[in-house]
C-alpha cells in the first residue's frame, strides 16, 4: 500500500493503483489539462458543449462580490418574522439546502429551514405539519422553471397561503429562484412573489450548490455566508493554478477516475455523524455526472461500515472525517479496510463551515474523473428519458383519468409483483417450480455477481420507520452476497443516482418498492393528484430501466407500509437463509 497527502487529502492505494493515479496526474500535468479546464476546453471531454457548463468554476468570486445582496435579503427575512422556511426543489435545487439544514440546523432567532422534494403525499403532509403556513417563507427553486414537482409544489402551497392569509398576500411569502426567462420566473411575477433570485445558465443543477440555489437557502436560514464563502474561496484557489499533482480537486478526479477504469467504480462514501447529510449531494454529483454510455461511478451512501469480507474488489472508500467531531470507533473501522488493502481516501474537514470547500473540490474533482472516464459530466440524457415517460402517463391521466392498466406477476397476500415480460420470462426460469414470493425474489437476488450492484428504489415517504426497515433489507443481502448496496426514496433518486442506474454500467440489479397511498393530496388546477404523479414516476422509471435492460423487479405493499416492510424483511431473509 502507497500512501500520499495533498493538504487535507491522504490516499492510500494498492501500489500498482498508485502507479496509475501517479501516471493520470503526469499526464494532466504534462497536457496543462488544469489551465485547459479553466479555460473551458471542451476537448477534455467529448468536444462537444461541455464548455457551455462551467460557470461554476467562478461562482465563488461573483457571491462574494455581491454578498451584500444575500446579506440585505437575510436581514429582510429576519426582520419579516418567518418562523420557517420552506424550500420547494428537486435534486440540484434541493440537496444543498437539505445538507445545509442537516449539517447546521436551525440558527438562533433566523426561520427553520425545512426541504419537499417528494411528490409521495404522506411526504408532503409531514412537511406541512412542520410548519405554521402563514409564517413560513416558501422558496420555489427550480433552474428551467419547466421541472413538474417544483411547480406542482408551488401549486399546492400557494393555494393554502392563500386561504390562510388572502390572495392579495400569499405572494408575499414566496420567493423565486430560477434561470432568467424561465417558466418559473413568469409563475412568479404573475403569483406577485417577493423576490426573484436568478440563476446561472451556464451552472448546471448538481454544479449549482454555491450559486443562488445553495446561497439564498443559506441566507433565509441565517449561516454566516462571509465565512462561508470566503472558507470556500481558500478550495477554489488551491484548486486553479498549481501542479496537478498539488492540486486537491485534480488528485481527488484522478483518483476516482482511474479507479473507475480500473474497476473500482463503487464509491463508498463514509462521514461523520455531524456531516453525514453530504452523501446525499456527493450521490447526485458523482451517479449523474458520469453515469452514462455504460461507464460510470456509482455512489455507495449511508450504507454501514461491515468487515472486510463482505467487500469485493470494486469499492473504493472516501472518509470525510469532521475533525472537530470524529467518532474513534468508525476511524478504527476505517483502518481495519486499510490493512485489509482497500484503497481509502480521508478528506479531514476542520469544521462544517469548511463544507464549502467540499462542495468545490468534488464539482473539480468530478470534472477530471468525467475526462478519465471519457464521458460529458455536464449532461443527463437518461433522467431526461425518465421525465418524458412521467409526463406521458400524466397526461393521459388528464385525458381519461385512470391509470395505463397493469396485471402483477404475482398477488401473496397483498404484496404483489410486477416486471416487464422479458424479466418475468427470466425470473420463472430462475425460479423453477418454486413461484411463490420468496421463490420469486430469490431468483431476483440470484442475479447478482460479484461486481453488480443492488440498488432499493423506494417510492415511499422518507421517514425513520421506513429507512430503518430498508437499511436492514439492504444489508441483509450484502452480508449474503457480499456487494454493495444502495438506497434510494423515488422521486427525488431520479434527479440523482437515476441516471446512473439507467445510463450507467449495466451492473444493477434493482428492486423498486412502491405502495398503495393511505392518504392522498390534489394538485390545485389539475386532475391528477401527487399520488397519482408519484405511481406515474415509479411507472416511467421502471419503463426506462426495462428498456436499458436491467435487471428489475417492482415489490407493490399495502397502505400500511411498515407492516408491508416488516413481512418483505422477513420475506427477503426466508429466501436468502
Amino acid at each position: 500500500m502507497t500512501e500520499f497527502q495533498v493538504q487535507n487529502l491522504t490516499c492510500l492505494l494498492p501500489a500498482q493503483l498508485d502507479q496509475a493515479v501517479q501516471a493520470a496526474l503526469q499526464d494532466w500535468q504534462a497536457g496543462n489539462k488544469m489551465g485547459r479546464l479553466w479555460g473551458g476546453d471542451a476537448s477534455l471531454w467529448t468536444g462537444s458543449d461541455e464548455s457551455q457548463w462551467l460557470g461554476w468554476l467562478h461562482i465563488v468570486e461573483d457571491q462574494i462580490a455581491h454578498l451584500q445582496d444575500l446579506s440585505a435579503f437575510a436581514a429582510d427575512v429576519s426582520k419579516a418574522g418567518f418562523t420557517h422556511a420552506l424550500l420547494l426543489g428537486m435534486g440540484g435545487s434541493s440537496l444543498c439546502p437539505e445538507v445545509l439544514k442537516m449539517t447546521f440546523g436551525k440558527q438562533a432567532g433566523c426561520p427553520e429551514l425545512h426541504v419537499l422534494d417528494s411528490t409521495d403525499p404522506a411526504q408532503i403532509r409531514a412537511r406541512e405539519q412542520e410548519i405554521d403556513v402563514a409564517k413560513t417563507l416558501f422558496i420555489v427553486a427550480s433552474k428551467s422553471g419547466s421541472t413538474l414537482e417544483p411547480n406542482i409544489f408551488k401549486q399546492y402551497f400557494y393555494d393554502r397561503v392563500q386561504r390562510t392569509v388572502g390572495k392579495d398576500n400569499a405572494g408575499k411569502q414566496f420567493i423565486a429562484i430560477t434561470d432568467p426567462g424561465s417558466k418559473m420566473e413568469q409563475v412568479a411575477k404573475a403569483g406577485g412573489f417577493w423576490r426573484i433570485f436568478p440563476g446561472v445558465p451556464s451552472i448546471g443543477g448538481r454544479y449549482s450548490a454555491l450559486s443562488n440555489f445553495g446561497m439564498v437557502p443559506a441566507a433565509a436560514m441565517g449561516l454566516d455566508l462571509r465565512r462561508f464563502l470566503q472558507t470556500t474561496e481558500e478550495m477554489v484557489g488551491a484548486c486553479a493554478a498549481v501542479p496537478a499533482e498539488q492540486n486537491p480537486g485534480a488528485v481527488l478526479g484522478a483518483v476516482l477516475g482511474t479507479l473507475g477504469n480500473a474497476g473500482r467504480n463503487k464509491v463508498t462514501i463514509i462521514t461523520s455523524p455531524g456531516i453525514h447529510d453530504v452523501g446525499a449531494w456527493l450521490e447526485q454529483l458523482l451517479a449523474e455526472s458520469t453515469g452514462k454510455q455504460g461507464k460510470g461511478l456509482i455512489p455507495v451512501d449511508r450504507e454501514e461500515l461491515g468487515s472486510p469480507e463482505v467487500y469485493g474488489q470494486d469499492r473504493i472508500f472516501i472518509y470525510l472525517r469532521l475533525a472537530d467531531a470524529g467518532d474513534p470507533s468508525q476511524d478504527a473501522r476505517i483502518d481495519t479496510l486499510k490493512n485489509a488493502g482497500q484503497p481509502v481516501v480521508r478528506i479531514d474537514v476542520a469544521d462544517r463551515y469548511h463544507i464549502g470547500q467540499e462542495f468545490f473540490r468534488w464539482e473539480i474533482a468530478t470534472a477530471v474523473a468525467g475526462s478519465i472516464l471519457g464521458i460529458n459530466p455536464f449532461n443527463q440524457p437518461d433522467v431526461e428519458a425518465s421525465k418524458i415517460v412521467t409526463r406521458q402517463i400524466t397526461t393521459e391521466y388528464e385525458k381519461s383519468g385512470t391509470l395505463p392498466d397493469e396485471q402483477p406477476i404475482l398477488d401473496a397476500g397483498g404484496i404483489k409483483l410486477f416486471t416487464d415480460a422479458r424479466n418475468a420470462a427470466n425470473l420463472k426460469k430462475l425460479a423453477g417450480s418454486d413461484t411463490s414470493l420468496p421463490g420469486l425474489l430469490r431468483a431476483h437476488v440470484s442475479q447478482i455477481r460479484p461486481g453488480d450492484y443492488l440498488a432499493l428504489l423506494a417510492y415511499l415517504q422518507m421517514n425513520l420507520a421506513h429507512e430503518t426497515a430498508l437499511q436492514g433489507i439492504r444489508h441483509f443481502i450484502r452480508a449474503r452476497k457480499c456487494v454493495a448496496t444502495c438506497l434510494g426514496f423515488g422521486p427525488r433518486f431520479l434527479h440523482s443516482t437515476g441516471q446512473a442506474y439507467k445510463g450507467g454500467p449495466n451492473s444493477g440489479v434493482f428492486l423498486q418498492i412502491t405502495c398503495d397511498d393511505a392518504v392522498d393530496l390534489p394538485v390545485p388546477g389539475q386532475k391528477y393528484t401527487f399520488g397519482i404523479v408519484k405511481a406515474a414516476q415509479a411507472r416511467g422509471d421502471f419503463q426506462v430501466l426495462a428498456e436499458r435492460d436491467r435487471r428489475a423487479l417492482r415489490v407493490h405493499l399495502p397502505a400500511d407500509v411498515v407492516a408491508g416492510l416488516a413481512k418483505l424483511q422477513n420475506v427477503v431473509k426466508q429466501a436468502l437463509i
